[in-house]
């Protein structure tokens, strides 16, 4: 680094730069390097930029990125203690949730819980060309053996989307009541939007066990909330002026608006946010097969890990199917509910 260490005497400072020299430790970039330590950079810069790792190369009383990152470490497990605290008697209960219906879903007789989900599909579609589907799709993967890994996922997918709905649809509403906290919580939803799906699984794999079903509900929780909180907040945000102005006219209270004028209304919205938590839920249930989440997700990860080529595809077909049945429906119970919602307009 000639132009530093040049810039670097220049300024004077070459006494304070070297007074740490010796303890200075291996840059990330060195060692990175290190097994081609005598080797020479063709592509080296006259003007490199002036990055922490450049810098500490000329002077090394600066710190390197290998001190940033070891810093941020240090504070996170600093923190780790009260964080896991505090956490820990919040997110139990999700624990217990996910267990729970693991075991309900794994020891329910196949021909009653194909006879269950069934009757649901058929009851939120109301189409019989969907209900067929579900179940020319539940046979399929009973045809392979993969009607236990299914159950599995499912079952995660219906308690996370529900709690995604409970927590997410309230959050909804504030933000379309209140501009200040809409504008609190927009970021924070771009950020969970934004995060690659294996970011959200750093810091929950050092505040929780892998061995506890929490750490990739939280996972899949954060992922997949965005869509019915943005949508709810919208749908209510579009609810025709006039439309309340004639509750109000009829002496509607806030709650008795909210109740019988807007969330009606905004059904359609909400419903189309459901469907696309739905589908975020599955898609994050794949990646938390990382974190010891059981079901298909595993079974694809079986087949990368282990090079088992048919494995993984059969495991991907199976998640295609439940993709295609939860879309399917949802999106069938949205139409209706959509018709529904223009038959009471007109």
């Amino acid at each position: 680094m000639a132009f530093y260490d040049g810039l670097f005497n220049a300024l004077g400072l070459r006494e304070w730069c070297d007074r740490d020299a010796s303890d200075a430790p291996m840059s990330m970039a060195d060692l990175l390097k290190q097994n081609n330590a005598n080797s020479v950079d063709p592509n080296a810069e006259v003007f490199p930029f002036p990055s922490l790792d450049n810098l500490n190369d000329a002077c090394s009383s600066i710190g390197q990125s290998r001190d940033v990152t070891a810093a941020i470490e240090t504070g996170f497990l600093a923190a780790k203690p009260a964080l896991k605290a505090v956490l820990d008697p919040i997110t139990q209960p999700l624990s217990w949730m996910l267990d729970g219906a693991l075991w309900l879903f794994e020891t329910t007789p196949w021909w009653l819980m194909i006879s269950a989900l069934l009757i649901l599909a058929y009851y939120a579609s109301r189409s019989v060309g969907v209900t067929i589907f579900v179940a020319l799709s539940l046979f399929v993967l009973g045809l392979v053996d993969h009607y236990d890994v299914a159950m599995q996922t499912l079952s995660i997918i219906f308690v996370c989307t529900s709690i995604s709905v409970m927590l997410g649809v309230p959050i909804g509403i504030l933000m379309s009541k209140f501009d200040r906290f809409q504008r609190f919580t927009v970021p924070v939803l771009d950020l969970l939007q934004t995060l690659p799906t294996f970011v959200y699984l750093i810091p929950l794999i050092f505040l929780f066990s892998v061995t506890e079903s929490k750490l990739y509900g939280i996972a899949i929780i954060l992922y997949a909330i965005v869509p019915v909180i943005r949508l709810t907040d919208l749908g209510i945000r579009l609810v025709d002026k006039d439309v309340i102005e004639a509750a109000n006219a009829f002496g509607m209270n806030a709650k008795q608006r909210l109740l019988k004028v807007e969330l009606p209304l905004a059904l359609p919205n909400i419903m189309a946010g459901v469907n696309q938590t739905i589908m975020m839920s599955l898609a994050m249930v794949v990646i938390a097969s990382l974190v010891s989440a059981p079901g298909l997700g595993r079974n694809v990860l079986v087949g990368i890990r282990q090079l088992e080529l048919g494995v993984g595809i059969v495991g991907g077909i199976g998640i295609v199917l439940l993709a295609v049945i939860l879309d399917r429906t949802s999106k069938a119970a949205l139409s209706r509910v959509d018709k529904a919602s223009h038959a009471n307009g007109h």
